[in-house]
């Protein structure tokens, strides 16, 4: 079992840099697939982006791909999501998930969720 709690999310304005951290607890962290969703007020949560259990695959959504970029450290127990050049349209609750395959892109495949963290981008 692990348990999620995301930070970083914040007002920022269009163009601007975020970064997001989910830390973990549990000693069992290095053996999940961690993944990255948000949810828009009135839309389903939507898929951002997944890292593999030594942080060597990574698997972004198409809106995700030259702007936010995944990393891990294992050490610490925790997933970071660097944000550039953030869209309105980014903005949104931002949910760390826990799961068993980079390549798994729909929610029910994750079975730990983290609480989220807002993120709301200005233009």
């Amino acid at each position: 079992q692990v348990q999620l709690v995301e930070s970083g999310g914040g007002l920022v304005q269009a163009g601007g840099s975020l970064r997001l951290s989910c830390a973990a607890s549990g000693r069992t962290f290095s053996s999940y697939v961690i993944g990255w969703f948000r949810q828009a007020p009135g839309r389903e949560r939507e898929f951002v982006v997944t890292i593999g259990r030594n942080g060597g695959t990574t698997n972004y959504a198409d809106s995700a791909v030259g702007r936010f970029t995944i990393s891990r450290d294992n050490a610490k127990n925790t997933v970071y999501l660097q944000m550039i050049n953030l869209k309105p349209e980014d903005t949104a609750v931002y949910y760390c998930a826990a799961g068993n395959s980079v390549f798994s892109m729909t929610s029910g495949a994750y079975g730990y969720w983290g609480q989220g963290t807002q993120v709301t981008v200005s233009s």
